[in-house]
């Protein structure tokens, strides 16, 4: 570990201690506006010397709450992300100590404004303080200050990719100082002669001998060896060791969202699942209303979908469709019918590439279906799929059973999770991406979930929906 590391490192402590101390002092600024007062007399004597010396103490006890929550661990590649989420919680956990201690203390202390907006202003300026650290460190790297010095041994392209990656990319903290084909004995006398940090292998698993040999003399020299994913790590970014039979077992995982990630995010999707279903019901009743006066009943139109682990299942739509053009068993043998006239309509106006399909100026659209497929209106029953729980409210898209026998090998993955109502795709194009960028988004949200990404999602995706789509 560099001294320059080691120093930032060391630096963050009291940078989150005078964020700590900055956010009290907002809070209590704040409870004394006209605003606050407004809204509700002040009814504590705490003077803000009195207030600062006990947020002092406090500031203290949730350093030391962070400590535990392992965000002074140092780990140079660390995701901002991860430090957001642990941030978050370590935050949470100190407030839940300082409530259970004025409740045990029986303190006459009355203002849950202070204590909330001192959590809130908590949580920002942590973050923010973390930013400046991160950009100081790579500041000093661009400058050429604390690189780590590296020596690579590889000779597929994966060693000229990341060669030329961290020389462009000073801000990752790398300076490339030689780069050798195999670790061999002429190797070995060279490095011998250097002076570097660390020892990176591409092609660790072309000659295991020369591989070992590397890792002792990185023990030797007291040099960090690292070396890049093999076969089976690169199928997946997340596994998991156990004894079995006294032998070590990795395992493989397909998502985060196994365990307690899946707990989470089905209540989740309960929660606000509901919310959103309540929310939005006086708006479907009065879609309802103007779609049977229209085109007549069958309001809600039925759709198999293929969902989680490959299961079909019913999703609910408004109708956007003529009935007579309806597919589906509701629709009885009309709806057969109408299957056949979808085929054709398929084959001479289809928009998308690869197994997906999209009718380009959909003649079985109603005027006021135009209208809701514009603006995704009529997904919106799909909030009763979420609460029953074969949707997600984040996720990749549902596709037919006809579509899923064209899948690639990769997409076949999304089966991995729930499908969605929203997701990266719908964000980043909705239905006008290509299918291999679809499938890109989809793996990439199943392999990198977290809650506070399907938080983004669901933020963004009313703004997205505002924006006109290409031809339905």
């Amino acid at each position: 570990m560099k001294r320059s590391e080691l120093f930032l490192s060391v630096l963050q402590l009291p940078v989150d201690y005078l964020m700590l101390l900055f956010a009290a002092a907002s809070a209590y600024s704040l409870r004394l506006s006209d605003w606050a007062i407004g809204l509700k007399p002040i009814k504590f004597d705490l003077t803000f010397s009195q207030f600062f010396e006990v947020s002092g103490l406090v500031s203290l006890l949730w350093i030391i709450v962070f400590a535990v929550s392992g965000l002074y661990s140092i780990d140079p590649n660390r995701k901002f992300s991860r430090e957001v989420v642990a941030v978050f919680l370590s935050c949470t956990v100190g407030l839940s100590l300082l409530a259970l201690y004025i409740v045990f203390s029986q303190k006459l202390f009355d203002s849950r404004f202070l204590i909330l907006f001192g959590w809130s202003f908590a949580i920002i300026y942590v973050l923010l303080g973390r930013l400046f650290i991160r950009g100081l460190k790579g500041f000093l790297y661009r400058n050429g200050v604390g690189l780590r010095r590296v020596v690579i041994i590889g000779k597929d392209k994966n060693t000229d990719q990341l060669i030329n990656t961290l020389e462009k990319r000073r801000e990752l903290g790398y300076s490339v100082l030689a780069k050798y084909k195999n670790f061999d004995d002429k190797t070995i006398r060279s490095l011998s002669k250097m002076n570097f940090d660390e020892l990176i292998y591409t092609n660790a698993t072309e000659n295991q001998k020369d591989s070992i040999r590397a890792i002792d003399f990185c023990h030797e020299k007291h040099i960090v060896f690292k070396y890049s994913a093999d076969l089976f790590s690169s199928y997946a970014s997340h596994s998991s060791i156990h004894p079995l039979a006294g032998i070590p077992i990795v395992e493989l995982k397909r998502t985060k969202l196994e365990g307690w990630g899946r707990i989470i995010k089905r209540l989740f999707d309960i929660i606000f699942g509901l919310i959103f279903f309540i929310i939005t019901l006086p708006i479907v009743l009065i879609i309802s209303l103007i779609i049977f006066i229209e085109t007549g009943g069958h309001v809600i139109y039925k759709n198999e979908r293929v969902g989680y682990r490959g299961k079909v299942f019913t999703t609910y739509k408004f109708r956007s469709m003529y009935q007579e053009f309806c597919t589906g068993s509701q629709f009885g043998k009309s709806g057969k019918k109408a299957l056949k006239e979808e085929e054709k309509l398929i084959k001479k106006q289809n928009t998308r590439q690869g197994p997906i399909y999209k009718v380009g100026g959909d003649p079985r659209v109603t005027p006021f279906g135009r209208l809701l497929r514009r603006f995704s209106l009529d997904e919106l029953p799909q909030f009763w799929n979420v609460v029953i729980g074969n949707m997600s409210l984040v996720g990749p898209r549902p596709h037919q059973p006809r579509e899923v026998e064209g899948y690639i090998k990769e997409h076949k993955k999304a089966f991995s999770v729930k499908p969605g109502i929203s997701g990266l795709t719908q964000i980043s194009g909705r239905s006008d991406l290509p299918y291999d960028e679809e499938v890109r988004l989809d793996v990439f949200y199943i392999e990198n979930w977290n809650i506070f990404l399907d938080i983004i999602v669901i933020l963004k995706t009313p703004f997205i929906l505002l924006k006109r789509r290409k031809a339905l």
